[in-house]
This record gives structure tokens, C-alpha cells and sequence, in this order.
């Protein structure tokens, strides 16, 4: 029998190769992060690993120096060849993943605290970060870490959210850290520019209520505030997309999306449709979030007088923004439409899905406690054509604006990364 061995990955740094600093938390998941290493080695990658000192009580740091590119590194003091080892770490390197990433790194990591080598890695890089969070069910889904979670993807972290499993007390749940190929093959794609599930996609968004003029002082309008449809365009930019987003509110953008998204200002709901239909077949998708007023008039061009008497008014029907905009949809497009009911919700959202013909409907009971028009919460259905209905409890106008996009990121065709 002739046995044939595979060759290690070379302990030569390769300048060309990009770095990746590998992120070690501690957590009984360490282990897997070996067979990331390996994973990663053998793609060609500089790994520099970085264990917290919580992760060398699973894993010895002498298995990473082994396999890695460098040695490992587990304290922010006491290196002589790097005595600043973590600003030089952040500063170059392709990418930090960190994998695993238990509740109390990502707590420290959202606090901006420093504490270790790996937390202060993680605040003095620019490179794109991704966090693989692995921990038992019941911390894996308390509030706390999901607003950890939501914080930190605010300001643009990666989460490749863990799996359902066998866990390490026995039983079965989610959070258990995905499995080191997946990792592998999210890298890969980061390093050649993927950063969300919409990297690439171009999204067209419409937020707040139109404004029909009355006179040049008066208007009619409705309740929408817009913050649905700003959560919407920044989620989409921190999920990757070009965003186009056409108001008729002006309310203030994030400092990581406020260069990053295109603002279209208009007013009235003819403003809108024009505004909208322009640049839709520019765009991928189109999210109908503004709440376009049923009716308009013919502005009076002075202001009308109290002392005359209550006006009559004239009313007519405004253009159909969405219906207009799936009569000349693209070819692939896909389109997301908005209804506000106060009765009858599921009803009356299945009959406006099969007369609109959208792609995914999000409606909403804007009497309940808490819902829709001027809260900064929301509670949502989403509707498709051959789905059941998914209600979406509530919770903040961002995170229901997750659900929204990553539902709209399965309905788009597969992209290259």
C-alpha cells in the first residue's frame, strides 16, 4: 500500500496573499476554527489568528501558530516584533472574521470596549468584519444579543447567523456556529466585495406621504412619517445595494449610509410617479413604502380666505404609482408593495396582491398599539402569491426592514459574488 501525503500549507508569509485575522472567541465552538484555519490556508489566504484568553481554555494557541501563516497571537502585550499589535492588525488585513463569536464578545464588540487583543483588533480596523456567533438557544435568542446584533449591523458588522443542531449540552437548538466550508465560502466572497445578501443590486424606495396642494399655504396628506421606507434604504445599503430612495419627508440619514444613498425629493403624488417611474427600469427592485394620497385637487393659486366661507373642493384620483410601476416592470424586476388596512388585514392585503400583481405585499393594521403611521415600531404581514401569510411581530421599523429585504433577497435571481 503507498500512502500519499497532502502538503501542508507553507509557514511562508505570501506578501500577495490577503490577510485575514482570525478571531477566536471563547466558546466551545473553538475547535471548529482549526478546520476554519486549515480551510483558509489552503485558499490561498494569510491567516493571522487572534484567541481571546477565554479560547485558549478550549483550544492551545501552540494548534493555531501550527497551521497558521504567523504565529498566534493572544494578548495585546508582551510581542516583540509588533508592539502595537492590534492597530497593526487592523490595519492590514483583508478582512476579521471572527468565528466563534459568543454573546460576550459581541456585547463588548457593540459597547466599544477594548479589553483584549481581539476587541481592540476589532475597533481599530476598516476592513469588512464578520462575525459567526455560536451559543446556546435560550442566550442566543434574548434581547439583548439580538440588540447587540442589530447595533453592530447598523454600523455595517457582517453575522452569518449559527444553525440549528446538536449543541454541547446535549440537546438541539439554534446556535449552533455553522459549519467552516460555509465560513470559508462567505470569505471568499467578502474578500472579492460581497457585503450583504444585495451587494450589487440596485433598490428604488419611496418613503412619507404626498401632500396634495389645497392653496399655496394648505395641503391634504395623510399620517405617514417615512420612517418605514428610510429603515428600508438603509438596511438595503448596509446589505450592499445601490439605493435610490424618493421622499416627499426629509428625515436624517446615518452616518454609514448618509454618502452612500441617493435622496429624490418630491411632494405631491404626481411628483412621486413621475419620480418613480423614471428610475425604475434603472433598478432591480422597487420598494413602494410612500403612502401616495387616493385623491388630489386643483390648487387654488392664492391662498383661500377664512372669511369666505368653507371652499369646495374638487377632488380627483391620483395616479396609480404602483400599478404603473408593474405595467412596465423590467423583465425581472422585482416589486414590493405597501398597504395600511384597519380591519379585515389579511383580506383585504390577498385582494390588493392579486389586483396589483407585486411580487411581495407588506401590510399592516395601523390601528393597532404601536403600528405603523408615526411609531417607531411596526408590525407587519408579508404576503406573496403562492405563500402563506408570515406575520412579522413587533419590533423596530429596522429590524421589520430585515425581514422585508431578506425576504426580497430570496426572491431575486442567484448573483455572482
Amino acid at each position: 500500500m503507498t500512502w500519499t501525503l497532502s502538503p501542508m500549507p507553507s509557514a511562508t508569509p505570501n506578501p500577495s496573499a490577503p490577510r485575514i485575522v482570525l478571531g477566536v472567541a471563547g466558546g466551545i465552538a473553538a475547535y471548529k476554527s482549526v478546520e476554519l484555519l486549515r480551510l483558509l490556508r489552503d485558499k490561498g489566504y494569510h491567516v493571522a489568528p487572534v484567541l481571546t484568553p477565554d479560547a485558549t481554555r478550549f483550544v492551545g494557541a501552540v494548534t493555531f501558530s501550527a497551521l497558521a501563516s504567523e504565529p498566534a497571537r493572544t494578548s495585546l502585550f508582551g510581542d516583540p516584533t509588533t508592539p502595537i499589535p492590534h492597530t497593526y492588525l487592523g490595519a492590514h488585513c483583508a478582512l476579521v472574521v471572527v468565528a466563534p463569536a459568543t454573546a460576550h464578545l459581541i456585547a463588548r464588540y457593540a459597547m466599544g470596549l477594548a479589553d483584549d487583543l481581539l476587541t481592540a483588533t476589532l475597533l481599530a480596523t476598516r476592513a469588512p468584519v464578520l462575525l459567526c456567533p455560536a451559543m446556546h438557544t435560550e442566550m442566543w435568542e434574548q434581547p439583548s444579543v439580538q440588540e447587540n446584533l442589530a447595533t453592530l449591523r447598523r454600523r455595517g458588522v457582517l453575522v452569518l447567523e449559527p444553525e440549528a443542531g446538536h449543541l454541547a449540552g446535549g440537546d438541539e437548538g439554534t446556535g449552533r456556529l455553522v459549519e467552516p466550508a460555509r465560513i470559508a465560502e462567505l470569505v471568499d466572497k467578502i474578500v472579492k466585495g460581497y457585503r450583504g445578501a444585495l451587494t450589487g443590486v440596485r433598490v428604488l424606495i419611496s418613503a412619507g406621504g404626498t401632500r396634495e396642494a389645497i392653496d399655496p399655504v394648505r395641503v391634504l396628506s395623510n399620517r405617514s412619517s417615512g420612517r418605514q421606507g428610510y429603515a428600508l434604504a438603509e438596511v438595503a445599503c448596509r446589505m450592499g445595494a445601490r439605493v435610490t430612495l424618493v421622499s416627499t419627508v426629509s428625515l436624517a440619514l446615518s452616518i454609514d449610509t448618509v454618502n452612500a444613498i441617493e435622496v429624490v425629493a418630491v411632494e405631491s403624488a404626481v411628483e412621486l410617479h413621475d419620480a418613480m417611474l423614471k428610475r425604475s427600469p434603472m433598478n432591480d427592485c422597487v420598494i413602494m413604502a410612500a403612502a401616495v394620497a387616493d385623491f388630489t385637487l386643483k390648487a387654488a393659486g392664492e391662498k383661500l380666505k377664512k372669511r369666505e366661507g368653507p371652499p369646495e373642493l374638487h377632488l380627483e384620483l391620483s395616479p396609480d404609482v404602483l400599478a404603473d410601476l408593474v405595467a412596465h416592470r423590467p423583465k425581472g424586476q422585482i416589486i414590493v408593495g405597501f398597504a395600511a388596512e384597519t380591519d379585515n388585514v389579511v383580506e383585504n392585503g390577498q385582494l390588493k396582491l392579486r389586483e396589483k400583481g407585486v411580487d411581495l405585499l407588506v401590510v399592516n393594521d395601523v390601528s393597532a398599539p404601536g403600528v405603523g403611521f408615526e411609531h417607531s415600531t411596526n408590525e407587519v404581514i408579508l404576503l406573496e402569491p403562492a405563500s402563506e401569510p408570515e406575520r412579522v411581530s413587533l419590533r423596530s421599523k429596522e429590524a421589520i426592514s430585515w425581514e422585508i429585504l431578506a425576504r426580497v433577497a430570496a426572491l431575486l435571481p442567484p448573483r455572482a459574488p
